[in-house]
């Protein structure tokens, strides 16, 4: 669901960006796709600013027009273990961003999560449907967008799924390596979502801030849909590899955080807001799989 606050329409290279989370496989194609625009943009790693500790993030958020948050503990497994960890960078750290940005008079810009939903779904997830998180790494998530809405009116919640790109370990590079070493592989088919570029997602993200879209939340996912043995197959043909791939369900691979079955989102909001979602995820992919791959 969409709130009332705007901002004005501006290119982005008449704004100042900060990115938190810089060194990141989203962040740092971020960092790149700004400063092609030649925007101002600050990129900040986890070394240069501890997201948890408010002081220091009010500081550095002083003077910026828009504060993207890329930084997350994003290691869905050891989250279990782990979640009050988890809760500090995933839900405090956006607290205290969202503070600041809105004490700098800055937009900001969260990137979240289909882990945020059940996957119990059968049709894609509207932006305003209940959360369901039944993850810690879905919980901590969460909890940093109740945050984000409870302290940054001028936001938007950017959730994405199944992230991959050239800047970080990713799905189609592993399934690549793996196809190149092993006679046989076995992939999960029945977990369904959308691949998603992180060149694709960091465009969106500029294009909504250019916009001066309504504040509020956003599905940042390519459209279309497909199961992790179905992008395996399309990584393995673009990788010319003839490997033999076949199905199995998640029963096989038993992990210590529940993955959703299905990962579908919507794109309503953006349509509405007069911004085009990113295309389809096979077409995606095809224009991304020489940059991933090499």
């Amino acid at each position: 669901m969409t709130e009332t606050t705007t901002a004005p329409p501006a290119t982005s290279a008449s704004r100042r960006w900060l990115v938190v989370g810089a060194t990141g496989m989203l962040g740092t194609d971020l960092l790149a796709r700004l400063g092609d625009a030649g925007a101002d943009v600050v990129g900040l790693r986890r070394a240069d600013l501890d997201v948890t500790d408010a002081d220091a993030v009010l500081a550095a958020a002083r003077g910026f027009d828009v504060v993207v948050n890329a930084a997350a503990w994003t290691a869905v497994d050891d989250a279990e273990a782990h979640e009050a960890e988890a809760f500090r960078v995933n839900a405090t750290g956006a607290a205290n961003l969202a503070r600041a940005a809105h004490a700098a008079g800055a937009r900001l810009v969260q990137v979240s999560t289909d882990y945020v939903f059940d996957g119990a779904a059968t049709a894609p997830y509207d932006e305003d449907a209940p959360l369901a998180p039944v993850s810690a790494y879905g919980r901590t998530k969460a909890a940093g967008e109740w945050a984000v809405r409870a302290e940054a009116p001028d936001h938007l919640i950017v959730r994405t799924a199944w992230l991959y790109g050239a800047h970080g370990g990713c799905f189609p590079r592993t399934m690549a390596r793996l196809g190149a070493e092993k006679d046989r592989l076995a992939v999960v088919d029945d977990q369904v979502g959308q691949p998603t570029w992180t060149r694709d997602l960091t465009d969106l993200i500029a294009r909504l801030v250019e916009a001066g879209v309504p504040a509020g939340t956003y599905h940042g996912t390519a459209s279309g849909r497909t199961s992790w043995f179905g992008f395996a197959r399309r990584v393995l043909a673009s990788a010319s590899l003839d490997t033999p791939l076949e199905p199995t369900t998640s029963d096989a691979f038993v992990r210590p955080a529940p993955r959703p079955a299905f990962s579908v989102l919507g794109h309503d909001a953006l349509r509405a807001a007069g911004v085009e979602p990113i295309g389809d995820w096979a077409e995606r992919w095809d224009a991304a799989a020489a940059e991933v791959l090499a």
